[in-house]
């Protein structure tokens, strides 16, 4: 069965419109994350998944940053549960064992605990509030595929 979307990683520099557009209409216009919040200083030295669909319309991303904290998932509703974002966090974890990550983190929003769980992500913490929504630690054990 083939998807009706591509996943690659890009740089920040080659995917930026693409990416804000993403991000734009899920954290700032969706959930209503504060725009100073979404925009921080990462992005540049990141590795960032981008899904588009076979149309080359941008649906999903995600990123990780050197140290292996994986963000910024995110998916537009008409493409969500279409797997789109479980083959973005796997190129994701792809580029962490590729690069040598023996672990990898996550601050997943609480209604995202079970798609996380999937991928054998295991809570850590106490539940916390980021950009007034709650969330939880996460952490990923990497075995070399």
């Amino acid at each position: 069965m083939t998807t009706p979307f591509t996943v690659s990683l890009v740089s920040w520099h080659d995917g930026e419109p693409l990416l804000r557009a993403i991000r734009e209409a899920v954290f700032i216009r969706e959930q209503c994350v504060p725009e100073e919040l979404e925009w921080d200083n990462m992005d540049g030295g990141s590795r960032h998944a981008l899904a588009l669909s076979l149309n080359g319309d941008a649906i999903g991303c995600g990123r990780i940053l050197p140290n292996g904290h994986i963000g910024r998932m995110a998916v537009l509703p008409e493409w969500r549960n279409k797997r789109v974002g479980t083959a973005i966090m796997e190129i994701l974890l792809d580029d962490a064992r590729a690069r040598g990550l023996k672990q990898v983190d996550v601050d997943a929003q609480v209604q995202a605990l079970p798609f996380y769980h999937l991928f054998g992500f295991v809570e850590s913490g106490k539940e916390f509030m980021d950009a007034g929504m709650p969330h939880k630690k996460m952490k990923l054990k990497l075995k070399p595929r």
